[in-house]
């Protein structure tokens, strides 16, 4: 007796860009998504300033996410080349994500953030974020009445980036819509971010997280020095800020400010590299670097 053979399911892959308004959660669904912090977060507009990679690698399938940055006007130089990013991770995917906030209402510029989808041309899922900061669920659906008329995306899925809340309908939503392919790359890789722009990436998420007001916006990290001996990094680093006033709030009466961001950073690179870190942070004012070329060349690893 003949028995029928099974045909073995097909590998998919496929390169997925998740795009929205800046503070809306794409770095915190990021990390969801792929089990590991890849990108950093914080509760400031604009934390996220370039393309970053993430690759989720399962058994029949290999997702290649883009986090991009937020969608906004952008005045300075430096917000130009945000944008520039956000334009890149649109052309040429598989899949969008389009992350928005269930705690706010649809404005005018979350319509004109939605109209960048159109210059994609691919297909688009709505992430519903947040929504565990939402008592009454049905308040999501005007929310979602309204992205509708504004863009036909594939599927609408209200989702929690923090809690996890529904991150398997998305994760089953994305691979449902990936075309067969092989992986593009070892499964062991996660990222394409050097170590040392990772380690900027945390420090400045210290930053942020220890300033207010128009600091977090005038602060860029540069590592200077990275040596690694015997398990041990020593690192150089100096943040960059605008005006003497922003440097004298990051570093805190008597430095304090400066060595908390420095301790708090070097527990998280311990953490993800899985190395022993000794860091080194000095302040430098650096006026109008968000409009300065040949720093902001210097600084994109991407470009180089």
């Amino acid at each position: 007796m003949r028995t029928r053979s099974r045909r073995k399911p097909e590998h998919r892959s496929g390169f997925v860009s998740i795009v929205g308004r800046p503070n809306v959660g794409k770095s915190t669904l990021l990390n969801a998504l792929c089990g590991t912090k890849l990108a950093i977060v914080a509760d400031k507009p604009q934390t996220t300033r370039t393309v970053v990679q993430g690759v989720l690698t399962l058994e029949q399938a290999q997702v290649v996410f883009l986090d991009s940055p937020g969608i906004h006007p952008a005045q300075s130089k430096f917000n130009r080349r945000m944008m520039k990013a956000v334009e890149e991770a649109l052309g040429g995917r598989d899949l969008l994500i389009y992350v928005a906030d269930a705690t706010k209402p649809v404005g005018e510029a979350d319509a004109a953030a939605v109209e960048w989808l159109k210059r994609g041309g691919a297909p688009a899922l709505l992430a519903l974020n947040k929504i565990d900061r939402v008592e009454n669920k049905t308040a999501l659906l005007p929310l979602l009445q309204r992205y509708q008329e504004l863009f036909a995306f594939e599927e609408y899925l209200p989702l929690s980036a923090l809690t996890g809340e529904g991150l398997e309908d998305l994760k089953k939503a994305i691979l449902a819509r990936l075309p067969e392919g092989p992986a593009y790359f070892p499964e062991d890789h996660i990222t394409d971010q050097p170590e040392r722009f990772l380690a900027s990436e945390l420090i400045r998420e210290q930053v942020l997280a220890a300033t207010r007001q128009e600091v977090p916006h005038a602060t860029a990290v540069t590592v200077d020095e990275w040596d690694e001996e015997g398990g041990l990094v020593r690192l150089s680093v100096t943040i960059h800020v605008e005006r003497p006033g922003q440097k004298v709030i990051v570093v805190g009466t008597r430095g304090a400010r400066l060595k908390e961001i420095g301790a708090r950073a070097r527990l998280q690179m311990e953490g993800l590299f899985g190395k022993r870190f000794y860091v080194t942070l000095f302040v430098k004012v650096n006026a109008r670097w968000r409009e300065n070329d040949q720093f902001l060349n210097e600084m994109d690893w991407r470009s180089q």
